[in-house]
């Protein structure tokens, strides 16, 4: 099969499209037939750095959408020609960007009727971290209040979505040409990171999720009240930082998202009624999967790129 892959850690040129050996589902698995790659941050973070890539040739992706090829013996929730999406084996080696991919069947469920595969493929990893950070780690109820940074991004798209079907009053950042879209998911309040300090107008969050990092951190300590949550993105947060937050109580810590049947399930019932959607910024063929890269570490992306896989 071909697949995107990398021989070393470094800038997007060191993908490459390869030829390399189909996987065989062991017992639990499947095996999908990919159409289409989500992009995220991850994946060009693990490039950079090498990490979650074990040894070379690597290939990178965790967001898929596609349809069953093959189960291996003992599965019993799907047949081949079943269309699926998933976030496969995150945050251990799944392989994506590739044109098939085999994990545990239950790392993966049915797509939503009434999208399709590229719609599908950018859901997993930025749905289920926005959900698990909202529902499990904070367990947000209606009438809180939720800042979430980066909200045209992958993540806080789908987060001021998540939020508002829970209940909570939202306020976003983004820069003012993102507003209008932001206000259209359903944010209450967004601010402009580049004319307006959040940490001087906004005051008593309940939950914050901060995908920037940097000194985002400190100050979205100060916008919380006691006895918040403050949801780290980016691993190595300060250690100082974390003391000062549970002085007040605060819950604060990194949130590494992982594979969760129920909430894909839950997920995909909230986009078939109409209730969360998914916006893709750039489709690509999955040979370009470097332009992907470059493109999405500008940070300016609205929404997700997806990358396609055909035959």
């Amino acid at each position: 099969m071909h697949a995107i892959i990398q021989e070393s850690a470094g800038g997007p040129e060191v993908l490459t499209l390869a030829e390399v050996e189909r996987p065989e589902p062991l017992p639990t698995e499947v095996l999908v037939r990919v159409l289409a790659a989500g992009v995220n941050p991850t994946d060009w973070k693990a490039r950079r750095h090498g990490r979650l890539l074990g040894d070379p040739p690597a290939i990178l992706g965790w967001d898929v959408s596609g349809v069953v090829e093959a189960v291996g013996p003992g599965v019993a929730r799907f047949r081949p020609g079943d269309e699926v999406f998933g976030m496969p084996r995150f945050p251990h080696k799944a392989g994506g960007y590739a044109q098939y991919v085999t994990a545990p069947s239950r790392h993966f469920t049915r797509k939503p009727a009434g999208i399709d595969h590229v719609h599908a493929a950018a859901l997993p990893l930025a749905a289920l971290t926005a959900w698990q950070v909202l529902h499990d780690a904070a367990n947000v109820q209606p009438g809180q209040r939720v800042l979430i940074h980066a909200a045209a991004g992958g993540v806080g798209h789908l987060a001021v979505q998540l939020a508002k079907h829970l209940g909570a009053y939202v306020i976003g950042t983004a820069r003012t040409p993102k507003h209008a879209f932001v206000h259209a998911l359903g944010a209450d309040k967004v601010i402009d990171y580049t004319r307006e300090d959040f940490a001087e107008t906004v005051q008593d969050v309940d939950l914050v999720i901060d995908s920037i990092g940097g000194d985002y951190e400190a100050r979205s300590l100060r916008t919380l009240r006691n006895g918040g949550t403050l949801a780290l993105l980016n691993p190595e947060p300060d250690e100082d930082l974390l003391r000062q937050a549970g002085e007040r109580g605060i819950w604060a810590g990194f949130v590494l998202v992982e594979p969760d049947n129920a909430a894909m399930a839950t997920i995909a019932e909230l986009v078939e009624a109409g209730r969360l959607r998914v916006k893709v910024d750039t489709v690509l063929p999955f040979e370009q999967a470097a332009k992907a890269h470059e493109l999405g570490e500008t940070g300016r992306t609205t929404g997700k790129i997806v990358l396609t896989v055909n035959g």
